[in-house]
């Protein structure tokens, strides 16, 4: 994914709230969430090409885990491994698959640059890995600036340069998208009520999640398209908007984003069951 609205606001019946949008070649082949993997409690849309995730919910915690991919110098590829796999194990296992992968570089080393974020009710932990640089000067994660942080309660977005609302040192200043839309995703709380209708659970973060009327080439477009010098498309492939509660899990998906005529068209609620 290459933008994450991630907002914590403890004592509140759905204290997480979560918007991942996807941003991926248009003809890479995935499949919408489901229970994709056999012996695993989880729900999550599959990458069809790497047998991985974006995004995976674990109901019975609840839990969810997202990855965005960051910037940075990819992995050697005689031994990369799928980014995909990180959400599968911070959903299944918690937060402490961030914390163990901190200080592990060779296990880091073998993944193209990536922001790991782990959340549940009452708490947002994320694991910035910067890439292979980083492990060719003999440098865990544990020692970059900020690697793993623990985020406040408040409403936080992400890029796929890094954690860019509300900025601190390290992070990167002035993101377009975040200078668009952070504040205005701030001033909405959406009730994620598991019982409305997706538009009335989500509200304002419905519309901003449907572009707020950007063009999809401009720089702070949520909702992104662009031709590749190759002919191959990139663009915003899906969305999901999560809400977590104590026993409650709401898990809303667009398979098509920015289409249809109104902001709650082509969005459906996933089965929990």
């Amino acid at each position: 994914m290459c933008t994450v609205v991630v907002s914590l606001e403890p004592g509140e019946r759905m204290p997480l709230r979560l918007l991942g949008v996807r941003d991926e070649l248009t003809d890479r082949p995935w499949r919408p969430p489901a229970r994709h993997w056999p012996g695993l409690p989880l729900i999550g849309g599959i990458d069809d090409q790497a047998g991985g995730t974006w995004l995976a919910v674990h109901p019975g915690i609840p839990r969810v885990a997202c990855l965005l991919n960051a910037r940075g110098q990819f992995a050697d590829p005689a031994g990369r491994r799928s980014r995909g796999e990180l959400p599968l194990r911070a959903a299944t296992d918690g937060p402490g698959v961030l914390r163990d992968l901190a200080g592990d570089p060779a296990a880091l080393a073998a993944y193209d640059p990536f922001i790991l974020i782990c959340a549940t009710t009452d708490a947002v932990t994320v694991l910035t890995w910067p890439g292979a640089e980083h492990a060719a000067a003999g440098r865990a994660a544990a020692a970059a600036p900020r690697a793993v942080r623990e985020l406040a309660p408040g409403t936080h977005l992400f890029t796929n340069a890094g954690h860019a609302y509300p900025a601190g040192p390290g992070d990167p200043a002035a993101e377009p998208k975040a200078v668009h839309f952070a504040e205005k995703f701030a001033a909405a709380r959406p009730s994620a009520d598991p019982a409305l209708p997706v538009a009335a659970a989500w509200g304002d973060w419905l519309t901003l999640a449907a572009g707020d009327g950007l063009d999809p080439a401009d720089p702070a477009a949520i909702v992104v398209g662009k031709n590749l010098p190759d002919g191959r498309v990139y663009g915003s492939t899906s969305m999901t908007l999560i809400g977590l509660g104590d026993g409650a899990v709401r898990y809303d998906f667009q398979p098509r984003p920015g289409g249809g005529d109104s902001v709650a068209d082509g969005w459906y609620s996933v089965a929990m069951a």
